[in-house]
């Protein structure tokens, strides 16, 4: 029987250990503790997000009953303090540049994002996670309440988090989302927070494109029309302008307006948009598709620690988020490059159940029954 190291270790290694090291250094502050590493914290809270593990005592307990696989892991036992020290004090900025090394392993295996057109397609969201302002007082939100607010630019190839960002929770959503650099020809498909016109107007200047949801309070006069099938759900194609004094001055150019009703719902929707050589059911559909940001802060907040913290400083929650996302692409990397039709759901519900089995990982996510055991000699024990 060949010999397979543990699963933890295996997911490990698409992590480049050399890579890691690298960054650690380039994000480094204060002293070194002495037998303790960046590696040590990366790998306890790996686990910890794998294996659902809700408090310092309970990661380290963990650790402690694996204790004797830490070598193949090279990682060693931490001890509460000293974890929770890390946690307070070493660089959160280690994990988020660990994220970019990631998201560029994940890309070269992802498939597409389903649509016909090849420009690169993203929905913006953001998202609160609520924190208690008496154990955070560094999360200011409003008088009574604390919180952070999670904002991404989700990748419809393979939906992976491409663009994140971590703000207080009073940043708003548009804010952010400025800040964002897409590539030149990208589609961008966004909820009513985003309305800004001088943005619109910037995206257009530099090649984006976006699909959002019109106010409804706007002022525009229409300039062109054209003809849609009605039985389709849609009920207009314009092509407007707006006449709002600031709204005209910010965003001069012309944009698309489209009209359609949901023929499940039956609500109606009135979307804008720069792109005007798209079918309107393509435009209708792009916005249809922004429903996945949602429902990728869902299956996090539900499926990952990010919602209970280990620590109470800025940087330890902070710490927490980035590798929580950054397990989320391990996921999606094991699920892309293995081929399989598994959600990711169930993929970390086997790598729960099985974290510290000697098996072959891809035969664990195929589904293949593991290899019988070589069976040893019972040893008889004889009394006198």
């Amino acid at each position: 029987m060949a010999h397979c190291n543990t699963i933890l270790a295996q997911i490990l290694k698409f992590v480049p250990r050399h890579e890691f090291e690298s960054l650690a250094k380039q994000h480094h502050s204060g002293r070194a503790f002495r037998n303790a590493s960046r590696w040590s914290q990366f790998t306890h809270l790996i686990m910890a997000q794998l294996t659902g593990r809700n408090s310092l005592r309970d990661i380290v307990d963990n650790v402690t009953s694996q204790a004797h696989r830490l070598y193949h892991l090279g990682s060693s036992k931490l001890s509460r303090s000293n974890l929770s020290r890390m946690n307070e004090d070493k660089p959160y900025a280690l994990y988020e540049a660990l994220f970019g090394k990631l998201l560029q392993h994940c890309r070269s295996v992802t498939p597409g994002h389903g649509f016909k057109f090849k420009n690169p397609l993203y929905s913006l969201d953001a998202s609160v996670i609520d924190l208690c302002l008496s154990v955070f007082p560094w999360a200011d939100f409003r008088s009574t309440k604390g919180a952070i607010k999670l904002h991404v630019g989700l990748n419809h190839a393979g939906y992976l988090p491409e663009f994140v960002s971590i703000s207080e929770g009073s940043c708003h959503d548009v804010t952010r989302g400025k800040l964002l650099q897409f590539p030149k020809g990208s589609i961008i498909a966004m909820d009513r927070g985003y309305n800004d016109y001088g943005w619109f107007n910037e995206l257009t200047d530099k090649g984006i494109f976006f699909v959002t949801r019109l106010k409804s309070n706007v002022r525009y006069r229409t300039v062109a029309r054209r003809e849609v099938d009605t039985k389709t759900g849609l009920s207009c194609d314009h092509t407007i302008e707006f006449t709002g004094q600031q709204a005209s001055k910010k965003c001069p150019i012309r944009l698309r307006r489209i009209g359609y009703r949901d023929p499940l719902t039956g609500h109606r929707y009135v979307f804008l948009t720069n792109h005007f050589k798209l079918s309107v059911k393509t435009i209708a559909d792009i916005y249809k598709s922004r429903w996945q940001v949602e429902l990728f802060f869902k299956w996090i907040k539900q499926n990952l620690k990010i919602k209970s913290f280990l620590g109470t400083s800025r940087n330890a929650v902070m710490t927490q988020i980035w590798i929580a996302i950054c397990v989320y692409l391990l996921l999606a990397y094991l699920k892309f490059a293995s081929q399989i039709d598994k959600s990711f759901q169930q993929i970390l519900r086997l790598l729960q159940l099985n974290l510290f089995e000697r098996r072959e990982l891809r035969a664990l996510l195929v589904g293949d029954p593991p290899e019988p055991s070589v069976p040893q000699i019972q040893t008889r024990l004889q009394f006198s």
